[in-house]
């Protein structure tokens, strides 16, 4: 593509985003000091190229996924977003109170945005300093672990077998010596040699151990937090079509979706734009997803971001996903200190 045909794409993309109508080459005329011909030879370019596409039988264009994908990722300018004098930080996410400063982070994304707010809560709590088997009965083992600020957690553990007094205390005292300040997740890998001296019954036993404490919840659950889902009603494009409303809210309701890509993008930096059509990670065609992670500590430890429709004001959304994640993370770190 010359640069021309970037500068038509670009002056497309933001015009139909802000009308919602398909852009025709009479519009763009009025932009560029070109003539209605050549813009409709470019605009065929840009249509062979899969960029934009013609919804009906007008002649007017709106951008395809992969439209959309260039314009973000190539002819985007995104500026900071500055937050109202009148919206105080403090107010917004409550450092004293995790929970609700992540319930507030989805709102706060959704009344910004006029979108859905998402946010993966904190990932689960891996690492312990301490860890005791207390025999409940003949096959319930009570799984006790501390952690390194000295929060107390327990799992039962449904076992096998009756596990004598003497048994339990020797894998506590295994798991004590070997383990202590490492992560759950570290210690299934090494697991399997460290054990080889202990017999096998006990190695499940300590097996278990190590799955129920990757299972354990911290301050908050592993799980979603959604606002705002309803402002979406008030978008034509998403309302057009009932069986793709439907569609979109079944991805709230059942979240699976939701969560593997939340999942996925904690692993990347920075904010990160999945467009449906373009992302195999977004199911539906019509929805983008815009998403950062958030820290405590400089590790993250969830992910945050805005469910909408393609057709939306990127260069708006972008940097009130990321200002949040900043935010969520300050409010999360003041109240880990």
């Amino acid at each position: 593509m010359d640069d021309r045909a970037k500068a038509l794409l670009k002056a497309l993309v933001e015009r139909y985003i802000a009308d919602g109508q398909p852009v025709g080459s009479r519009t763009l005329s009025k932009v560029f000091d070109l003539s209605p011909a050549t813009i409709r030879n470019v605009m065929s370019d840009l249509e062979d190229l899969g960029l934009i596409h013609s919804p009906h039988t007008s002649s007017g264009r709106i951008p395809t996924p992969r439209g959309y994908r260039l314009f973000v990722d190539s002819l985007l300018t995104v500026r900071p977003y500055e937050l109202s004098p009148d919206l105080q930080i403090a107010d917004c996410l409550p450092a004293a109170e995790p929970g609700r400063a992540v319930m507030a982070a989805a709102s706060l994304l959704s009344n910004l945005s006029q979108f859905a707010g998402v946010v993966l809560t904190p990932k689960r709590t891996q690492v312990f300093r301490h860890i005791e088997f207390i025999r409940l009965s003949d096959k319930r083992v009570l799984l006790i672990i501390v952690t390194p600020n000295g929060d107390v957690q327990n799992r039962i553990l449904f076992v096998p077998r009756e596990y004598t007094e003497v048994e339990l205390l020797e894998a506590s005292n295994f798991f004590n010596h070997h383990f202590s300040g490492r992560s759950f997740h570290e210690v299934r890998v090494s697991l399997a040699a460290e054990l080889a001296s202990l017999r096998s019954d006990i190695s499940r036993l300590m097996q278990q151990a190590v799955e129920a404490g990757i299972g354990t919840p911290g301050t908050l659950d592993e799980s979603m937090v959604i606002s705002g889902e309803g402002k979406l009603l008030d978008i034509s494009e998403m309302t057009a079509d009932m069986a793709r409303l439907r569609r979109l809210f079944a991805l709230f309701e059942q979240k699976t979706d939701l969560l593997h890509l939340l999942d996925v993008s904690s692993q990347a930096q920075g904010v990160q734009i999945y467009i449906g059509g373009d992302s195999r990670l977004v199911p539906l065609e019509d929805v983008s997803i815009i998403t950062a992670p958030y820290k405590v500590d400089g590790q993250v430890v969830g992910t945050l971001g805005v469910i909408g429709p393609t057709r939306m004001a990127y260069q708006r959304v972008i940097p009130i996903v990321d200002i949040t994640a900043r935010m969520l993370s300050n409010a999360l770190g003041q109240a880990a200190s």
